[in-house]
């Protein structure tokens, strides 16, 4: 995705507001070996760009002053209560230096499940993202998980699904397999409580 920013030299918290009150948003671009740069951008540009779910998870195409360079965005500041966007942070991108960011996570086939289909569970989406290293070049805007195969009562972990080629999930210190998904009975059924206490229990051991 593609977008639009230049340069700006006056900084602080004055500069900022005149920025904003003209529609635009300060924002910074810092890795890599250049120095943090200060940049300015349109807010109606960057507030419909930061409603779609790739321009969170993509490697992003800015164009600085004319000049291309790929950045990834890594913060974003909200108004507390207006639909306005306070700052924004990016990160440039090396094409040979792997990154490491969080990528969302795509339920798919979940009415054809047994634990929809024949136990009329409802799922439960435990997990909607997933940090993953990568290069780049490899970075998927989301991971699909099928849950066809999900039957009543269980969960789908990590170990159950295949990440794209070149991506790795990122682990902290001894971090057990993940649960992404649990089939859960509908509140009044008769296992409402072991399917619960089921899920709870081992998302509360893969913690």
């Amino acid at each position: 995705m593609k977008f639009n920013a230049t340069s700006r030299s006056d900084k602080g918290t004055s500069a900022s507001r005149r920025l904003r009150h003209a529609g635009r948003v300060p924002a910074i671009v810092y890795g890599g070996t250049a120095d943090p740069l200060s940049i300015e951008l349109d807010h109606n540009e960057i507030f419909h760009a930061l409603r779609k779910e790739a321009f969170h998870a993509s490697i992003l195409d800015m164009e600085l002053d004319g000049k291309g360079q790929q950045v990834l965005l890594r913060a974003v500041q909200w108004h507390p209560y207006k639909q306005q966007v306070l700052h924004v942070d990016f990160q440039r991108v090396d094409a040979k230096q792997t990154i490491t960011t969080k990528v969302p996570l795509h339920f798919i086939n979940g009415d054809l499940s047994p634990a929809v289909k024949i136990n009329g569970q409802i799922i439960s989406h435990v997990m909607t993202e997933l940090e993953v290293t990568c290069l780049p070049a490899d970075l998927p805007q989301a991971i699909e998980v099928d849950l066809s195969e999900l039957a009543g009562g269980a969960n789908v972990y990590l170990s159950n699904i295949t990440l794209p080629k070149g991506v790795v999930h990122t682990v902290h210190g001894a971090e057990a397999d993940l649960v992404l998904a649990a089939a859960l009975a509908k509140r009044g059924g008769d296992n409402t409580d072991d399917a619960g206490d089921s899920a709870e229990g081992t998302q509360e051991a893969a913690e």
